[in-house]
């Protein structure tokens, strides 16, 4: 049966459903397409189910270290069956509320695939429409290590859905779920080692909060081999066993299980991209321009699928532009600056706003940067949470914050001052006379704004980059 509407959005995920709520706003006659189950990666199988579980392992650690506070406990046990339980419990009612939304709209259940640049069809339906918007969104990139489907392993859908706790892990990966999920695994029981090929965890942070989340790894107990080349994966003595090099060294490590978290990829099979004339590249997602349009003008692309910030936050804001674009025609940009910042959900936090110094550099923009560590913060001090920093950058000249970076307690939340004093192009010197309150672990970062500030002025654009560290304790 052939049905028009004026945009049909397929994926019906965080990105589609801001898309398709956003076009109505505009009063367009909007369908989605989704094969199901409803409710998106982020609800179901990604943030809200991986922070419930993380909830549970950071509150044990927390008992565990309490007597630094005067309070002694036995060891804590957690119950399993009941962390998992309140997880499914938390993932229905997050589901049940985004399909009450998606309900509002015509719904077409199944595989989509394009027939032509106008029409698509899902099962014995031809959709026909003015505009398309693709937000299916990623899926797990394939295990190709030799040996390791034979030899059997775990994915993040696995470890979320974990009725209880491997005595010991092996986890390949040291991105952002490798290491909240791999921490999360060490935290409630299991002997964990991480396998990664770059030098550090977290590569693509700074080289100083990746060596520093590193170390505070394996502080807590937690192996981490760097710099490794995987050669394959087997079964001995019942145990799975990665075989990999450092150095041209040979090395084994055996596990009760084996984590994968190698990535994900951009969600396209199936849809016939090439009858719509829409360019995809298979390690880069869909081609898309700063107002999210296709190669076909008429097909617009949000989400993971285009392959650039696989954060949920991104999507939202992608669908947005998308759709008031298709609807308005308007000369709305895609501004990633500020967009694009992002959290890890470890312990200590990782967040980062703006610029990165990798990015500076390799961009030859002169910076000056000012950094403070939590141990000489008083708050944190108060609170036994001392681990990690906070780092500012800023434009030497004119004061300019370029970007900011935290790992330490409660970075999530911290890193939102800094976006909205970026948004509003607050320079250094500005961010400094705004009130914080005392004693907060969030004023800690008027200290490296003082030491950008102290440095502005004197330098001029094609200087080096300094960094002037502090060893100033403030507390009171």
């Amino acid at each position: 049966m052939q049905r028009t509407h004026d945009m049909v959005v397929i994926g019906a995920g965080s990105g589609g459903y801001a898309a398709a709520r956003t076009a109505k706003d505009f009063h367009c006659n909007v369908a989605l397409v989704d094969p199901g189950p409803l409710g998106g990666l982020c609800i179901l199988r990604g943030c809200m189910p991986s922070k419930a579980l993380i909830a549970t392992s950071d509150a044990i650690d927390d008992v565990r270290h309490s007597s630094q506070l005067g309070i002694h406990v036995d060891r804590p046990v957690a119950d399993m069956p009941f962390v998992a339980r309140r997880k499914r419990a938390l993932v229905k009612e997050f589901a049940d509320y985004r399909i009450g939304g998606i309900e509002e709209f015509p719904l077409y259940s199944g595989a989509a695939k394009f027939l032509s640049e106008t029409e698509l069809a899902v099962g014995e339906d031809v959709l026909r429409a003015r505009n398309f918007v693709i937000a299916t969104g990623s899926v797990i990139t394939p295990a190709v290590l030799p040996g390791l489907l034979e030899t059997g392993f775990i994915d993040s859908d696995g470890v979320l859905d974990l009725e209880e706790i491997p005595k010991s892990a092996i986890v390949l990966g040291g991105g952002y779920t490798a290491c909240e999920l791999g921490q999360f695994l060490s935290r409630m029981g299991a002997e964990t080692t991480m396998i990664i090929r770059s030098g550090h965890l977290l590569t693509e942070t700074d080289d100083d909060i990746g060596e520093a989340l590193t170390g505070y790894f394996r502080e807590e107990g937690i192996r981490v081999f760097e710099q490794a080349s995987l050669s394959r994966a087997f079964v001995r003595d019942g145990k799975k066993v990665i075989a990999f090099s450092v150095d041209g060294e040979e090395r084994e490590v055996a596990a009760e299980q084996i984590f994968y978290a190698l990535g994900r990829k951009p969600m396209v099979e199936g849809l016939q991209l090439d009858r719509a004339g829409v360019r995809f590249d298979p390690k880069s997602g869909i081609e898309v321009d700063e107002h999210l349009r296709t190669s076909n003008p008429n097909i617009y692309a949000v989400g993971d699928v285009t392959g650039r910030y696989m954060l949920v936050h991104v999507a939202i804001y992608q669908g947005e532009v998308a759709s008031r674009h298709a609807c308005t025609g308007n000369d709305e940009r895609a501004d990633y600056r500020l967009v694009s910042a992002h959290t890890v959900f470890t312990d200590p936090q990782v967040a980062v706003a703006g610029a990165t110094e990798k990015e500076l550099r390799a961009n030859n923009v002169p910076y000056v940067v000012g950094r403070y560590d939590f141990a000489e913060h008083g708050k944190a001090q108060c609170l036994g949470k001392t681990k990690g920093f906070v780092k500012m950058m800023a434009d030497p000249v004119d004061c300019r914050m370029l970007g900011a970076a935290v790992i330490g307690p409660q970075g999530s939340e911290l890193i939102h001052e800094i976006i909205v004093a970026m948004e509003f192009g607050a320079t250094v010197t500005q961010f400094m006379r705004i009130p914080h309150l005392h004693p907060t672990l969030a004023e800690i970062w008027t200290y490296p704004a003082e030491i950008c500030a102290s440095q502005v002025g004197s330098r001029r654009p094609g200087d080096e980059q300094i960094e002037i560290a502090t060893s100033v304790t403030v507390a009171g």
